[in-house]
């Protein structure tokens, strides 16, 4: 566990070990006013606990978590028990880390913020210490003492009452539903990518995937300009979804069984040409392959998602095209360029919801994120 910044103020063994800490057994109805959550554990179970309400300290506020998107890497965690080998479940711990709420109590020394004051939660809390050369310089999603919340060991916030501190919350706007603030989380990783894969204004541009971060990285990359758009994936119903959300994106249905190098002709021809940017949202070998194959002399293959620890990759077609590979992880700096575009209207997110939960029906949220016959895109589970 990580032994500087927050580490200690977010040990999990405080709640784990808090007498009121219990798992509700299946069917059990919690009390109205109790701190409900949704835990997974090493034999990959998924239920609801009570937990202490916790008290803010200095620095500190506490959040009345109003909305919760489910993350692909929250059903991982669940069905897998890990991701990685540095992000492993060994105990109890609690989900969630795309939330918005409602600012109940401030502790000593809080003065940007009051109670009833809306916010988006930034998951990812460095050490901030200016001994920290990856917080000093900005880039502090290399913070080696990040607490990342729903990352093993830390609980996550999908949670009734969560403790946050203070300069790492977001002001949401007026015209910003909480459902909207949890989404700025997933759109803070396909902005960053946006940003880092330097994609510019009529940049011909690939997505692979049309998951959640596949979504999100279409609508990014619309208002960044890019044209044209493709996107790729599996299933003709993500692909339709992508359309009306983008109306002018090409889409591009992989079959199973077609070769990268097929895929990518594919791809090409929709785009009539090679693209200069390929933004690789699924982490799968065979779409790394299709992506290279599909990106012109010179461009970018920036690769969002998560995938098998050890892949093999066309190195000499990467070297003889002078196509750069880039990796993401996490995000920097994106939350308040997140909430601006969502606000003044370049990125709209609310059709990405497509199915809404109650707090004590998490568990039943959890399955249906976790089955694609649901056709799910973001499960959301309010409170």
């Amino acid at each position: 566990m990580p032994d500087g910044g927050y580490a200690e103020t977010y040990s999990p063994r405080k709640v784990l070990d808090d007498p009121s800490f219990r798992v509700l057994a299946s069917g059990e109805a919690p009390a109205s006013d109790a701190n409900i959550a949704a835990f997974y554990n090493p034999n990959h179970e998924i239920h609801l606990v009570e937990k202490p309400r916790p008290t803010p300290g200095p620095g500190q506020v506490l959040v009345h978590v109003r909305a919760t998107g489910i993350c692909g890497s929250d059903v991982h965690f669940w069905k897998h028990g890990r991701v990685g080998d540095s992000m492993v479940v060994t105990d109890e711990c609690g989900s969630g880390h795309e939330s918005a709420g409602e600012v109940i109590e401030i502790g000593e020394g809080v003065t940007q913020w009051k109670v009833g004051d809306r916010v988006a939660i930034e998951a990812g809390v460095p050490c901030s210490k200016p001994s920290c050369e990856y917080c000093r310089v900005g880039r502090y999603n290399a913070c080696p003492d990040v607490v990342f919340f729903s990352t093993p060991p830390f609980h996550g916030t999908l949670t009734r009452y969560h403790l946050h501190p203070a300069e790492w919350l977001h002001r949401l706007p007026d015209s910003l539903s909480f459902e909207e603030g949890s989404l700025c989380e997933p759109l803070a990783v396909a902005l960053a990518g946006v940003e880092r894969a330097g994609l510019r204004l009529g940049d011909p541009t690939l997505i692979c995937g049309a998951g959640p971060i596949g979504l999100v990285s279409l609508l990014s990359a619309r208002a960044a300009g890019a044209e044209p758009i493709v996107i790729t994936d599996l299933f003709q119903s993500r692909l339709d979804f992508a359309k009306k959300l983008v109306p002018g994106v090409r889409t591009v249905l992989i079959e199973r069984g077609l070769t990268p190098k097929d895929a990518a002709q594919k791809i090409k021809a929709a785009a009539d040409g090679p693209v200069k940017v390929a933004i690789e949202c699924s982490g799968v070998e065979s779409s790394v392959h299709t992506a290279i194959h599909a990106t012109q002399f010179g461009g970018k293959v920036f690769i969002i998602g998560v995938g098998k620890n050890e892949q093999v990759f066309p190195f000499m077609h990467l070297s003889a095209n002078e196509i750069d590979v880039s990796f993401q992880y996490r995000y920097a700096n994106q939350y308040p360029k997140a909430i601006r575009l969502v606000a003044g209207g370049l990125i709209n997110l609310k059709p990405l919801v497509t199915h809404r939960f109650k707090l004590e029906d998490a568990v039943s949220a959890f399955h249906v994120a976790a089955d694609p016959s649901q056709g799910a895109i973001k499960v959301q589970i309010q409170d």
